[in-house]
C-alpha cells in the first residue's frame, strides 16, 4: 500500500494548498418557491391559480446547436410547494407544435432521444450529489440518481412520484409532483440546487436555465442555479412500510409437474429526521425485474450486468468508490449478493442506512443469505461506505466490507480514496484528480491481495483527456466485489478532440466531430505486456440531422500464457497474438419512426478473420406500440477453427398509459441454442402500488450424439404475479 499512501498524501497536499473555487451563491441565478395550501391536480395543464402567481423562469439558454443564443421555443418554469411535496410546472412552447418529437410512454425509457425536460435536484447543496426526474410530451417518466460526482447516473433508482404532461396549441406542459418523502434532503434547508434542462430533439436543441455552458454537464449540480424559500415539508412518521405478495406457477424443466408457490416479502424505511433512511428488506426478490439481456463475449473475461433490486438501489450513489475504477475493479458489487453462478440465492432478510450529514456522506448495509441447494450461501455479509466533502467540490472517503456469498472464511475488504474535483479551472473548465487504494484478505487466498490507482481527467467540450492507472494485485479477489483481471496493471489515456464546423464539409452540416484516440495497455504485475488496444477514429461525425457515422481503425494484441477456448471447440494456443481490426458505423437519428445502428466490425482477430454485424433498431409507428431489434453475429474464421455466434433480441412495447405498459422480450442465441420469452405487464394502479404479471417462456434445440439438431422442444415456463404497495406514514 505504500506507493498508494504516497499518491494519496501529494493529493492531500495539493488539496491543501489549492484555492476554493466553488461557486458563490449569490453568483447563482434563483427561483422561489411559493408554498400553497390549495391542490393541485397533476394532469400537466397548469390552470390552478397558483401558477399564475408564482416566480418563475420565463426563458432557458441554448447550448446546442448555437451556444448562448435565444431557444427556438420559450420555456417558463414555476415551483409550488404544498406542506409535504414539491410540485413543478412547465409550458414549452414550440414555434411547430406539430412536429413535436414523443414516442415512449411506459417508466424509465430512454427519454434522451426525443422531446424532454430533465430536472435535477441538490437536496443537500453540497455540489456533489442529487435527483434526476424527467418527463416528456406523453408524461412517461424516468428518474435517477447523480453519481461519480456528476459524472454518471444510477438509472436503475425509482422513486415514487407523479408527472403529467399535455398537448397545448403553442406547444405542451408537464407537472411533476415529488413528495418529500421521496427524497433525502438536510433538515433546516431553505435553499436546494436546482436546474432545468430542455430538449427539442427535431432541431437537435438543448436548452437549459443554469450555466448554459457546453463544458457543463446538467448534473454537474455545483454550477446548478438555486431554489430559494424551500419550505419545511411535513415527513409525518417517516415511515413507509412496503409489503408484496406473489405467487408462480410453471414447469420448471421438461417432463416435470407443475409447481407452484406462494411468497410475501417486505420493505420497510424509516426516515432518520430528513437526512438519512434506515431500509429493511426481508424475502428479497427479482421478480418484478426484467431479464438480463443476452450478449456475446470474445474475452477472456466476464461481463458486468447492472443492479435491478430497489433495497440495493437506493443510495447506491454513496456507495460508489474510486474515480477511475470502472468495470475492472467494482469494491462492492451488490449483485454478488443474491445471486450465484446465474441462479437466485434466497435474501432472507437486509439492513441499510444510508444519508449525509452536513459535509458527510455514509451507508451502512448488512445483508443475510439462505442456502442455495448444498451451496454454503448461508451467511452475513456487510459493507460501510463514509465520504467527507473537503474544498469546493472535493471528498476523502473510506469503504469497507466483510463475509463471502459462498460462506469461506476471513474475507474482508478495506480502502480510501481521494478525489479533487473543480469545475472552475481556468475559470470554467472540469478538472479532475482522485487516488484510491484497496486491501482485503480471504483465508483460501495467497499473494497481492492489495489494489490501488489514480486518474486525472479534463472532461470538456472541445478537449475531453483522461489518463487512468489501475495496479491489481494477482490475489486481489475481494468477495462481494467485481474483478474481472487480477495480477495486472492497467493503464488508460484517451484524447479526445471534438471541434464543431462552422462550415458545410462535403455538402453535409456537420454540428461536432470526435476524434479519438482511446489506448489501454494491461501489463502483468513484472511489467511484461498481456495485452494492448490503440481504437482511433478519424472520422466520427454527428450530423445536424441527428445521423451519424464513424470509421475506425484499432490495432490489438493479446499475449496469452495459457490457451483461450473462444467458442465451442475452437481453442486459441499460447502465444503473441497481434492484428488489427476496422470499422464502419451509420446511425439514423432517433427522431425518425424508423430509427436505428448498423455497425461492422471486420479485419483480423488472433490467428485468422472475424466479422462482428451489430444491429440496432427501433420502430415507432405511434406512442401507442414500439418494437426494438438488437441482433449481433459473429462470424470466426480462425486456423483453430471456424465459429458463428448469433444473439437476437425483440423487445416489442404496447404502452396503454405512462402507468400501463405490457413489455414483452424475445431473446436467441446459437450457443444455448435456447429461445426464452420474457412477458411483462405492469400497472402502476396508483403512485404507491403496483401489480407485476410476469410470463417466462423457454424452449431449446438440442443436439443428438452426432451433431444433428432434434427441434425445438420445451424447457421450462412460469407465470408468475406479484402485487404492492407502499403504505406511508
Amino acid at each position: 500500500m505504500s506507493g498508494c499512501a504516497l499518491i494519496e498524501c501529494a493529493l492531500v497536499a495539493a488539496l491543501a494548498a489549492a484555492p476554493i473555487l466553488a461557486q458563490d451563491p449569490a453568483a447563482r441565478p434563483q427561483l422561489r418557491v411559493a408554498s400553497i395550501r390549495e391542490a393541485v391536480r397533476i394532469d400537466g395543464r397548469l390552470d390552478e391559480p397558483a401558477w399564475a402567481t408564482a416566480d418563475s423562469i420565463a426563458a432557458l439558454t441554448q447550448i446546442e446547436p448555437v451556444e448562448g443564443a435565444r431557444s427556438a421555443g420559450t420555456t417558463v418554469v414555476r415551483v409550488v410547494a404544498t406542506a409535504d411535496a414539491l410540485i413543478i410546472g412547465i409550458r414549452a412552447d414550440d414555434p411547430e407544435p406539430t412536429r413535436i418529437t414523443s414516442f415512449a410512454r411506459e417508466r424509465d425509457a430512454a427519454l434522451a432521444n426525443e422531446d424532454h425536460l430533465r430536472i435535477v435536484l441538490d437536496t443537500y447543496l453540497d455540489g456533489r450529489s442529487g435527483y434526476v426526474f424527467i418527463v416528456n410530451p406523453n408524461g412517461a417518466r424516468f428518474d435517477a440518481l447523480i453519481t461519480n460526482q456528476g459524472e454518471s447516473e444510477d438509472v436503475n433508482w425509482d422513486a415514487l412520484w407523479e408527472a403529467a404532461a399535455t398537448r397545448t396549441p403553442s406547444g405542451w406542459s408537464a407537472e411533476i409532483l415529488i413528495p418529500a418523502k421521496s427524497l433525502l434532503f438536510r433538515a433546516g434547508l431553505s435553499r436546494w440546487g436546482f436546474n432545468v434542462q430542455r430538449r427539442v430533439q427535431r432541431l437537435q436543441e438543448t436548452d437549459r436555465w443554469a450555466s448554459a455552458d457546453r463544458d457543463v454537464k446538467i448534473n454537474m449540480m455545483s454550477r446548478a442555479g438555486l431554489l430559494v424559500d424551500v419550505p419545511a415539508f411535513e415527513l409525518g412518521l417517516g415511515l413507509s412500510v412496503r409489503p408484496a405478495v406473489k405467487t408462480s406457477a410453471g414447469i420448471p424443466a421438461p417432463f416435470a409437474r407443475v409447481s407452484s408457490r406462494g411468497d410475501a416479502s417486505l420493505d420497510v424505511t424509516q426516515r432518520v429526521g430528513g437526512n438519512a433512511l434506515a431500509s429493511l428488506t426481508v424475502n428479497t426478490d427479482f421478480a418484478e425485474t426484467e431479464v438480463d439481456s443476452r450478449r456475446t463475449n470474445l474475452t477472456r473475461f466476464p461481463l458486468v450486468f447492472p443492479e435491478k433490486r430497489t433495497f440495493f438501489l437506493e443510495g447506491s450513489d454513496i456507495f460508489a468508490f474510486g474515480l477511475g475504477t470502472g468495470d475492472d475493479v467494482r469494491t462492492f458489487f451488490s449483485r454478488r449478493v443474491g445471486l450465484l453462478g446465474g441462479r437466485e440465492v434466497p435474501l432472507d432478510a437486509g439492513l441499510k442506512v444510508n444519508g449525509r450529514q452536513g459535509g458527510t456522506s455514509y451507508g451502512a448495509l448488512i445483508v443475510r443469505t439462505g442456502d442455495l441447494d448444498t451451496l454454503p450461501t448461508q451467511n452475513a455479509m456487510g459493507v460501510i461506505r463514509v465520504r467527507q466533502n473537503v474544498l469546493g467540490e472535493s471528498s476523502v472517503g473510506v469503504i469497507g466490507a466483510f463475509g463471502d456469498p459462498l460462506s469461506r472464511t476471513g474475507s474482508w475488504v478495506a480502502g480510501s480514496d481521494l478525489t479533487y474535483q473543480t469545475t472552475r479551472l481556468r475559470g470554467d473548465k472540469n478538472f479532475l484528480v482522485g487516488a484510491w487504494g484497496l486491501a482485503m484478505d480471504r483465508d483460501d487466498l495467497a499473494g497481492r491481495r492489495h489494489a490501488m490507482g489514480f486518474k486525472v481527467d479534463y472532461p470538456n467540450d472541445l478537449w475531453d483527456v483522461a489518463l487512468t492507472s489501475k495496479w491489481v494485485g494477482d490475489s486481489f479477489d475481494p468477495s462481494l466485489g467485481f474483478v474481472p483481471r487480477p495480477g495486472v496493471t492497467i493503464t488508460t489515456l484517451n484524447i479526445t478532440h471534438q471541434p464543431r464546423p462552422k462550415k458545410p464539409i462535403l455538402g453535409m452540416r456537420v454540428r461536432q466531430m470526435l476524434n479519438e484516440s482511446l489506448n489501454t495497455l494491461v501489463t502483468d504485475l513484472d511489467g511484461t505486456w498481456e495485452s494492448y488496444r490503440i481504437f482511433t477514429a478519424p472520422i466520427n461525425w454527428r450530423l445536424e440531422s441527428g445521423d451519424r457515422f464513424e470509421f475506425n481503425y484499432v490495432p490489438t494484441g493479446d499475449r496469452l500464457t495459457a490457451p483461450f477456448e473462444i467458442a465451442d471447440g475452437v481453442i486459441i494456443p499460447a502465444g503473441t497474438h497481434d492484428w488489427t481490426r476496422w470499422r464502419l458505423e451509420g446511425g439514423l437519428a432517433s427522431k425518425r419512426r424508423l430509427s436505428g445502428q448498423l455497425t461492422w466490425w471486420f479485419g483480423d482477430f488472433y490467428s485468422g478473420r472475424l466479422d462482428e454485424l451489430i444491429l440496432t433498431a427501433s420502430w415507432k409507428p405511434s406512442s401507442l406500440f414500439i418494437m426494438e431489434l438488437n441482433s449481433t453475429r459473429n462470424m470466426g474464421r480462425l486456423a483453430e477453427g471456424s465459429f458463428t455466434q448469433q444473439v437476437v433480441g425483440t423487445r416489442f412495447r404496447v404502452n396503454v398509459s405512462p402507468d400501463f405498459q405490457v413489455n414483452s422480450y424475445l431473446q436467441y442465441d446459437n450457443e444455448s441454442d435456447s429461445f426464452g420469452t420474457n412477458t411483462r405487464l405492469r400497472w402502476t394502479f396508483a403512485p404507491q402500488g403496483d401489480l407485476f404479471i410476469v410470463y417466462n417462456h423457454n424452449v431449446v434445440e438440442p443436439l443428438d450424439p452426432v451433431g444433428a439438431r432434434l427441434g425445438w422442444r420445451f424447457a421450462s415456463n412460469l407465470l408468475l404475479i406479484k402485487v404492492q404497495y407502499a403504505f406511508r406514514y
